[in-house]
C-alpha cells in the first residue's frame, strides 16, 4: 500500500468552529473525507488531531496555520520521519476555485503553512496535493479571504475537488507523487 512511503498526511488549516468551514481550512476538510473513507476517528495528542489509516498518520495541526511547521515538526522527530515520507495538503491562491494540483515538492508559494512546515523540516521536498480556493475579490485582503466562508455556488464546486483531493492523496500513497501528478494534474 505504501509504496513511496507516505507515512504521514497532513491537512492544513485552522482550529476552531469560527474557521472549520473557510477557504483555508480545505486541507482539514479533505482530511475529514480521508478518515471516513478509512473509518478512522481523530483523537487529540500532542501533535495535534491524530487518525491512523493503517500504518499512516492523518495530522491536523492544532498550532494555528502559521505555526503548521511546530506539530509536523515535533511529530517527524519524534517518529524519525524524514520530509518525503510527508504529504501535505494545503489551500492554493494560485489556483482556480476546486482545481487539484500534486506536486512532489516546491517552495511554499508564499503560503504561511508551508513556510513553517518547510522551515521545521529544513527542506522544501515533500510532497503537496493542492486545492485551489482561487484570488480575492475585489477590494478583500488575502486575509479576509482564506479565513472567509465559501458561498453555495463556491460549495457546489468544492464538494468534488474535496474527493477528488481525498482521491490524490490516497493516490500518493498508493503509486507514488510523480504518478498521482500525471494522473491529476492532466484533468
Amino acid at each position: 500500500m505504501n509504496k513511496e512511503g507516505i507515512r504521514v498526511i497532513v491537512g492544513l488549516g485552522n482550529p476552531g468552529l469560527e474557521y472549520a468551514k473557510t477557504r483555508h481550512n480545505v486541507g482539514f476538510m479533505t482530511l475529514d473525507r480521508l478518515a471516513e473513507k478509512h473509518n478512522a476517528a481523530f483523537m487529540r495528542n500532542r501533535f495535534g488531531l491524530i487518525a491512523k489509516w493503517g500504518n499512516i498518520f492523518l495530522l491536523k495541526p492544532l498550532t494555528f496555520m502559521n505555526l503548521s511547521g511546530d506539530a509536523v515538526g515535533a511529530l517527524a522527530r519524534f517518529y524519525k520521519i524524514t520530509a518525503a515520507e510527508i504529504l501535505v495538503i494545503s489551500d492554493d491562491l494560485d489556483l482556480p476555485l476546486g482545481t487539484i494540483r500534486v506536486r512532489a515538492r516546491g517552495s511554499s508559494g508564499g503560503h504561511n503553512g508551508l513556510k513553517s512546515i518547510i522551515h521545521a523540516l529544513g527542506t522544501e521536498n515533500f510532497p503537496r496535493v493542492k486545492i485551489g480556493i482561487g484570488r480575492p475579490t475585489q477590494g478583500m485582503t488575502v486575509i479576509d479571504w482564506v479565513l472567509s466562508r465559501f458561498t453555495a455556488a463556491d460549495w457546489t464546486v468544492l464538494q468534488p475537488a474535496l474527493e477528488k483531493a481525498s482521491d490524490a492523496a490516497e493516490w500518493v500513497v498508493v503509486k507514488g507523487p510523480v504518478d498521482a501528478m500525471n494522473h491529476f494534474n492532466s484533468h
